[in-house]
């Protein structure tokens, strides 16, 4: 019982969870009773995650040095974040982190609309933390290791342009290629074209078109150096266009789109951002306002079921000494 009181409070409310197995298993409970199970076995599921971190600082393991029996696919892993609310302190952020095989198939481009080969994120698995990005760093590498990550082909790291997932990739994951979500790109030169023409004019929507494909092609570099030449011919919309050029400039070398997706690399975070949508979801529903630890209980939860791992999690929490 308190198993299943667990893993629907990974998926609903407290109360739901107590009305589900009322109805569906005959089992009297109250939604205190289910927090209180979730506050016991949530705490011995951190412990577990907490054993997976401390992975993230061993050293390599024999298997690691030599290699797997079989072949390992190209694995991809991203980052992003989300606002939950917690009593006391107000909206704060939600790391996010994914790790996931990439798989080429025939897809219709948004950009053309033609049938073409892309990349897409499968088998996906999450971790998550509240706070800063070292934690999480540590979880998404212990993740990644154990995903075998080391004996991949080819690995890549996707974000939304934020400076710490870039910290956190330089730091962890060192030897992979790096791509800024093709949206968030697109998002930045439209705020370009809305500085210079006005949001929403006929002219914006005209020279968002014109610059995407060369954006789409890697050439965010020369971007940049076009729009630091129309900051100096349009004061009014100079900052605007300076900040966006330095944007491009910044992550040019995470910008080779067209490169990146004819090798068989996915150039969206979509499987993140949708993560973070499935944490807020259960997390951040309306009027719901967390303590910070009955928050953090439920993350190792909420990211194995996701990761579709409850079983396993729940066998090791289940095993641990308790707390």
């Amino acid at each position: 019982m308190a198993k299943y009181a667990v893993w629907l409070s990974g998926l609903v409310t407290y109360e739901e969870a107590a009305t589900i197995l009322k109805t569906i298993g005959e089992i009297p409970i109250s939604a205190s009773s289910v927090w209180r199970r979730v506050t016991v076995w949530g705490a011995q599921c951190q412990a577990v995650e907490a054993t997976q971190r401390a992975i993230s600082l061993a050293a390599p393991t024999r298997e690691e040095l030599t290699g797997p029996a079989t072949p390992v696919p190209n694995l991809g892993a991203a980052m992003d974040g989300g606002m939950v609310h917690l009593r006391e302190e107000g909206w704060k952020e939600l790391k996010v982190g994914c790790v996931f095989e990439i798989a080429v198939q025939p897809m219709r481009e948004s950009h053309t609309g033609e049938i073409v080969p892309l990349a897409h994120a499968v088998h996906n698995t999450y971790v998550a933390h509240l706070g800063g990005p070292a934690i999480l760093g540590e979880a998404l590498w212990a993740e990644a290791r154990q995903r075998r990550w080391m004996h991949a082909r080819e690995t890549v790291v996707l974000g939304d342009g934020a400076t710490w997932i870039w910290n956190l990739a330089a730091d962890k994951f060192f030897t992979s290629r790096q791509v800024v979500d093709w949206y968030h790109a697109q998002l930045h030169l439209a705020q370009a074209a809305n500085a210079l023409h006005g949001e929403g004019t006929p002219k914006a929507h005209r020279w968002l078109r014109e610059h995407e494909t060369p954006l789409l092609q890697g050439h965010a570099e020369r971007l940049a150096t076009d729009l630091r030449k129309l900051a100096l011919k349009h004061p009014h919309a100079a900052d605007g266009l300076r900040r966006e050029a330095g944007y491009f400039q910044d992550n040019s070398r995470r910008m080779q789109y067209l490169e990146m997706r004819e090798e068989g690399f996915p150039i969206g975070s979509g499987m993140v951002e949708s993560a973070c949508k499935q944490f807020r979801a259960r997390l951040a529903g309306s009027g719901m306002r967390w303590s910070r630890s009955g928050l953090e209980r439920l993350l190792p939860i909420r990211a194995a079921i996701m990761s579709h791992r409850f079983d396993d999690l729940w066998q090791k929490a289940y095993h641990l000494p308790p707390n």
